[in-house]
């Protein structure tokens, strides 16, 4: 039976800025009286989003839905041919969100279809997972990019920085698209996560932060980059 995880409730503040800031806002992670140090090892995060034919989801970002839900598949490396993966269900409910998460076997991106993927995946899902990918079939994209971690040591709020992403346009493909890159500016994407119980020190370390908090979903973005 596949291994299910519900992750709870957590504020989720999104900041981008140009890439050339990387190293500013490294710094001031580094330097924050927060005591931030490294919670995972640096590493590339893969995702495969997928929606309905008319992109039901990313239409629902965009208008700004106060609750709206996002399927994709994720994986950790250098690679299209992972051990291991993972199914996730992203809900959102105004600022705040959770997630659902199933854990399923790895598969090749380089050799089998979409078809044949979505056959795979889905014959790994309980119930409910198998019902949100029947409801979004679409592979609409694949993304990747660098991301580093940082938490305080109370583990109550997390930074992650995000940069170099790739975008790879799956709507018209039989097969996964790993070569065609879309055209999207490299910019640096800041997540500060915290749980509702710890709001209050969540604002507080974001005081002071060199960015501007802004609605950023790289689903988004991506969906825009294909789209022209």
């Amino acid at each position: 039976m596949t291994d299910v995880e519900t992750r709870p409730l957590r504020h989720e503040l999104k900041f981008v800025a140009p890439v050339a800031r990387y190293h500013d806002l490294e710094n001031w992670v580094r330097v924050h009286a927060g005591g931030f140090v490294r919670a995972y090892p640096p590493r590339r995060v893969n995702n495969v989003y997928f929606d309905t034919p008319d992109l039901a989801a990313y239409l629902e970002n965009l208008s700004g839905t106060s609750r709206r839900t996002k399927l994709r598949l994720r994986w950790y490396g250098d690679t299209h041919c992972p051990e291991k993966a993972v199914i996730e269900l992203k809900y959102r409910r105004n600022n705040l969100g959770w997630k659902s998460v199933y854990r399923i076997r790895g598969m090749d991106f380089e050799r089998a279809t979409w078809s044949e993927l979505r056959r795979e995946i889905r014959g790994q899902l309980p119930p409910a997972g198998k019902l949100c990918l029947d409801l979004n079939p679409q592979p609409v994209m694949i993304n990747r990019y660098d991301r580093q971690y940082y938490e305080r040591p109370e583990r109550d709020v997390r930074i992650t920085l995000d940069r170099h992403q790739v975008v790879f346009d799956q709507r018209q493909n039989s097969r996964p698209n790993l070569v065609r890159r879309a055209n999207l500016p490299d910019t640096l994407v800041v997540e500060v996560k915290f749980a509702p119980a710890d709001r209050e020190i969540g604002e507080r370390i974001l005081q002071g932060i060199p960015i501007r908090v802004s609605r950023n979903s790289k689903y988004a973005i991506a969906v825009q980059s294909i789209l022209g």
